[in-house]
């Protein structure tokens, strides 16, 4: 989904996000716009961040440092928040994009939504349902991941066997939403939204759909293409173009009268 150039304050939780991430973060963070901050949050004096230390210089980042001065908490969350509030003072940013599956940030979010501030998020799937509906639009590095290294050697031999209760334990995490709840609601917009002739605007309700589910991708079911080419191959669907504009129709078993599919 095509945004406008967008200066965009990066801010990372070490302590909750795998370096192993680290390109996706960029690449995804980098089709919204410039960005101007790229930190990343935690206490560099522990080895427990050594992977991410070897990623400061390569991609740049600035590393903040926040001293552990208490037991089982994650402490970058507050130097994180802080700096956030600073970034938003200054002026020099209109966008933020929050890399963290803690829920802690919620409020955070909705602080700096507060001030007219577009919000995206990435984290793993484990991430809770009241940060992902916080942000405008949130993706799912976990999957985006294994839709990147599916082809390879190491993958395939890691998904040949997956023992079923760890997949269940997963799928209990996880806080995507359902396919099937997805395409009922998307049958709601197409039935709020439709002409006369059962046909709806894409734009119109692929935008309600992203603000009702701000983590849906095609990717998180297994298909990494765009949403309209996702829901085209859809049998619950048909969808055609006129004049550069994309509609969308709720088949309805019969054959469609008027206009080219």
């Amino acid at each position: 989904m095509a945004l406008e150039n967008r200066n965009i304050a990066l801010l990372i939780d070490a302590e909750n996000i795998s370096p192993r991430y680290i390109e996706i973060i960029i690449d995804e963070a980098n089709k919204y716009g410039k960005i101007n901050y790229r930190r990343v949050y935690g206490d560099w004096t522990t080895d427990q961040l050594s992977a991410w230390k070897n990623k400061i210089n390569e991609f740049a980042l600035t590393p903040i440092q926040q001293n552990a001065y208490t037991h089982g908490k994650n402490v970058s969350d507050f130097t994180l928040i802080i700096d956030a509030m600073d970034i938003l003072y200054s002026g020099k940013v209109d966008s933020f994009c929050l890399v963290t599956s803690d829920s802690d940030f919620t409020k955070l979010v909705t602080r700096l939504r507060e001030d007219n501030m577009f919000v995206f998020g990435m984290g793993e799937s484990k991430t809770p349902i009241s940060l992902v509906n916080a942000v405008e639009a949130f993706a799912y590095l976990d999957k985006m991941l294994a839709k990147e290294t599916k082809d390879t050697k190491e993958h395939k031999k890691e998904e040949k066997k997956p023992a079923k209760k760890t997949r269940q334990k997963e799928e209990k995490k996880s806080s995507i939403t359902p396919l099937p709840v997805i395409v009922d609601e998307l049958k709601s917009l197409i039935r709020n939204n439709q002409e006369d002739d059962g046909w709806a605007h894409w734009s119109i309700v692929a935008d309600l759909l992203q603000k009702k589910f701000p983590g849906f991708h095609p990717r998180n079911y297994g298909a990494n293409v765009r949403p309209l080419t996702f829901f085209k191959d859809h049998e619950d669907f048909s969808v055609k173009k006129e004049s550069q504009v994309a509609y969308i129709k709720i088949k309805n078993g019969r054959k469609k009268g008027g206009g080219k599919s």
